[in-house]
């Protein structure tokens, strides 16, 4: 079993910047690749980033540019760095452990963090 923690969500104002942070612990392997993922509301979960064991990352093509997603295997966390937020960037984001094999979206989650971008 493996627990996240996700933090650092919060009110911005468009064009501001925002941290979050998503702690793992219990079963967990630096080689497991971990992802964030968003839903905003009535709206369907979308993913926003990945990161795998190996550092490669992929993005969404609205994020591209001006997230970065990034993890510290020592301290079994991922990150996500969120700059010149816009509104459309308002949802609920999620830390996603996910089994390699079956890809994001699969394996564990996070309760969720709350980022709301005012205009």
């Amino acid at each position: 079993q493996v627990q996240l923690v996700e933090s650092g969500g919060g009110l911005v104002q468009a064009g501001g910047s925002l941290r979050l942070s998503c702690a793992a612990s219990g079963t967990t392997s630096s080689l497991n690749d971990m992802g964030w993922y968003r839903q905003a509301p009535g709206k369907q979960r979308e993913l926003v980033a990945t990161i795998r064991s190996g550092g490669i990352t992929t993005y969404a093509d609205s994020v591209k540019g001006r997230f970065t997603i990034s993890r510290d295997n020592a301290k079994n966390s991922v990150y996500l760095q969120m700059n010149s937020l816009k509104p459309e960037d308002t949802a609920v984001y999620y830390c996603n452990y996910y089994i390699k094999i079956l890809g994001p979206g699969s394996g564990y989650w996070g309760q969720g963090t709350q980022v709301t971008v005012s205009s």
